[in-house]
């Protein structure tokens, strides 16, 4: 039996191959290597610490079943985040309790003010640390509306075509660039009003 040292010097292909053979330590490995990653992708679209805990534990089940299905053409964790990104879809999904419609999703789906506001100048990142810009990022994501924060995950992160993220979401291309423009701006907007604040 393999010592735990052994498996954390194996690359993540030979872990696979091991776990896929019933190795429950190497699945273990990969676990434990991926987890606060996919933990962080679960929490990006959700916004929800139980929630993402939830799902990106439920991911890792799924992947233990499901890993006869995969076949190496990507990588594991590109496996594995494609995997929580459509449990977390699934999850928002079930979660879509009737809203009454803001001013911001009719502005979204209509084009509304959002177009004709000046593009944000001001450099939102200067002088940041990495720690800084990431929970400013962090925050300003947290005010999005889900629908904005999922298509900004998918195209920016996952870097998904906007055919592929229409049909993740079960809207049209045409719904998915607007989204993806209203988020921007609003990313932009929240950012600077940030800068702005640290200045003060």
């Amino acid at each position: 039996m393999p010592q735990k040292d052994d498996y954390a010097a194996r690359d993540d292909d030979s872990l696979v191959r091991a776990a896929k053979q019933g190795d429950m330590a190497a699945f273990e490995e990969l676990v434990a290597r991926h987890r606060d990653k996919l933990y962080a992708r679960a929490f990006s679209m959700v916004r929800n610490e139980e929630e993402a805990i939830d799902l990106s534990q439920e991911a890792w089940v799924k992947a233990w079943q499901k890993l006869g299905q995969f076949k190496g053409g990507s990588s594991f964790l590109t496996w594995m985040t494609r995997i929580v990104i459509n449990l977390c879809l699934d999850h928002l999904r079930k979660q879509k309790h009737p809203v009454s419609l803001s001013i911001e999703q009719l502005d979204e789906e209509t084009g509304g003010v959002e177009r004709q506001m000046p593009i944000v100048t001001i450099d939102p990142t200067e002088g940041l640390t990495q720690e800084e810009l990431r929970r400013r990022i962090d925050d300003a994501m947290g005010k999005l509306t889900h629908a904005h924060r999922t298509v900004l995950v998918l195209h920016e992160f996952e870097g998904l075509e906007y055919k592929e993220i229409a049909k993740r979401m079960g809207c049209s291309i045409g719904t998915v660039m607007s989204r993806l423009f209203y988020a921007r701006r609003r990313l932009a907007a929240l950012l600077a009003d940030l800068q702005q604040e640290r200045q003060q």
